[in-house]
């Protein structure tokens, strides 16, 4: 542990590669610890903002429950019925609890990446650790919150995910901030291992707010005909996020999809992209985006296919729907094949809602900005994550919470 504390120390000043720079120096560590509590027990505006990132309090919905709030865990239990399946705690706990859990431990994320990596190592506020034991077919969604409760506060959390093989689980995650809140910086490593034969439908929804920093750092190892379905929505304005996921198609016949359907509103600068390595032998990847840009929006969509394998296949898409001159769409599409036979494919599109499509609606009695809110419900729309139709309803009324106002 004292040389990742070495390294850490060592990259503290040193940049990321994309996004604004931070000065680390202006959020701050002082705040009050929350005692361990039942989500029912906790304050309805927490509630209320928990409910609206697909968090619920109805734990008989859930597979297993981990709740965060700033740098304390103020919940965390596996229902019933997959207590021999699942296993949930603080990373802190696990690291105590595990010696085997270090080899996990800063293995696919490196703690000198960048002055986030070094942050979330010098000042770490728990985060959540998830193991889903072998064979186990988990059949209600296991769900996170990470929330942020006080004023210009730094929340950093170190997840790890571990699926044993032929296991099988779908998560739903949640960041959301405070109403009252107006400062702060959200950093989270994830650390997620599919060992053979496993699957992980990954959902997230982020809720901030205008200044709010987030900087997620995170990592995937995919072994033989493993499966990693990445779902991410984002609502909400902030001040600015940055994040680049890599999925490592190592084992052969492994599989990694990345969703995301991003509303991009206010001043945001938002820099989101997802890296792929396809490394095994028929391994398979598909990186869809769908961003909306209105009011003065800076919005950057990445994406990197790497085909090191002959009989590797691979597509990345980038859809943008551009609401305001003011705004902005960058679409970065970057494909590299390193044998014959690799197949990566990519197309990006960025343009206006179609006159033609708004007068066919209103044609039908939809006023123009009834038409308008119409299009861009249909173009957020979240079929494409494939999700059970259960959880896909949870997800849709998520939406719904957050984007009334539209």
């Amino acid at each position: 542990m004292s040389d990742l504390r070495e390294k850490a120390l060592s990259a503290l000043n040193k940049p990321a590669t994309y996004g604004p720079d931070l000065k680390l120096e202006e959020y701050s560590r002082n705040v009050d610890e929350w005692k361990e509590s039942e989500i029912t027990d906790l304050p309805e505006d927490i509630q209320v903002g928990a409910l609206s990132c697909g968090v619920t309090p109805k734990l008989g919905e859930r597979a297993g429950t981990f709740f965060q709030i700033d740098h304390s865990v103020v919940s965390c239990n596996t229902n019933e019925v997959f207590k021999e399946k699942v296993e949930i705690m603080s990373t802190k706990t696990a690291l105590e609890k595990y010696d085997w859990f270090q080899d996990y431990w800063w293995n696919l994320v490196q703690v000198d990446t960048d002055k986030y990596t070094a942050l979330a190592e010098l000042e770490w506020d728990h985060g959540y650790f998830i193991r889903v034991q072998e064979g186990a077919k988990v059949t209600l969604p296991l769900q996170s919150c990470m929330f942020m409760a006080n004023e210009s506060v730094d929340q950093n959390v170190h997840n790890v995910v571990i699926l044993e093989p032929n296991s099988e689980v779908q998560m739903i995650t949640g960041c959301v901030v405070h109403a009252t809140v107006r400062k702060g910086l959200h950093v989270g490593i994830s650390e997620m291992y599919l060992k053979p034969g496993s699957k992980l439908t990954f959902t997230m929804i982020h809720n901030w707010q205008q200044n709010i920093d987030v900087r997620p750092r995170t990592s995937v190892l995919l072994e033989n005909d493993a499966t990693f379905i990445n779902n991410y929505v984002l609502l909400k304005p902030v001040r600015s996020i940055q994040t680049f996921p890599t999925a490592h198609c190592k084992g052969d016949r492994s599989t990694a999809l990345f969703n995301s359907v991003i509303y991009a509103s206010g001043k945001s600068e938002i820099d989101l992209g997802s890296r792929v390595i396809l490394d095994g032998e028929e391994s398979r990847a598909e990186v869809v985006s769908r961003v909306i840009a209105t009011d003065e929006s800076k919005n950057y969509a990445r994406g990197i296919l790497i085909g090191n394998t002959g009989t590797c296949r691979a597509h990345l898409e980038c859809s943008g729907l551009l609401l305001s001159d003011k705004a902005s769409i960058h679409a970065i599409p970057e494909l590299t094949a390193n044998i014959s036979g690799a197949e990566l494919s990519h197309e990006a599109a960025v343009g206006k809602i179609a006159e033609e499509q708004v007068q066919y609606l209103m044609a039908r009695g939809f006023s123009e900005e009834e038409a308008a809110s119409l299009i861009v419900r249909g173009f957020m729309d979240i079929s494409i994550f494939g999700l059970p139709e259960f959880l896909e309803k949870e997800i849709k009324l998520a939406i719904d919470l957050t984007a009334r106002g539209l």
